[in-house]
């Protein structure tokens, strides 16, 4: 099924409009079966464990504020609370990409 490149968002087959974003033939695609396919799911996961308190993974997301809170727990508990992007990159390297496509691309979810 293709999928738009602009917010990754699936796309019914035979339709050149996105739903989510109202894009237009925003570069559609037909996904490989491969975590290419437009999902940040493996990049945020690295991120979140390597960098986890500095909310890089957040921001891969495009979740702005809540990797701004990430920085600023991270600085405020000395980088104590880098704890939770290193848990959030394991658990997004865990996921499937469909799973982890409709929780945090489509439904948003900002925290674990």
């Amino acid at each position: 099924m293709p999928f738009c490149n602009r917010c990754g968002v699936q796309i019914e087959d035979g339709k050149n409009l996105c739903n989510n974003c109202a894009a237009a033939d925003a570069g559609m695609q037909k996904s490989s079966g491969s975590s290419n396919g437009g999902s940040p799911r493996v990049l945020a996961g690295i991120m979140g464990i390597l960098f986890g308190g500095l909310g890089i993974h957040k921001f891969i997301l495009g979740y702005v504020s809540e990797g701004v809170v990430q920085l600023l727990l991270s600085v405020i508990t000395c980088g104590a609370a880098g704890i939770i992007g290193f848990i959030e990159g394991i658990i997004y390297l865990a996921m499937d990409d469909r799973k982890f496509e409709e929780t945090y691309i489509r439904n948003h979810r900002g925290w674990f």
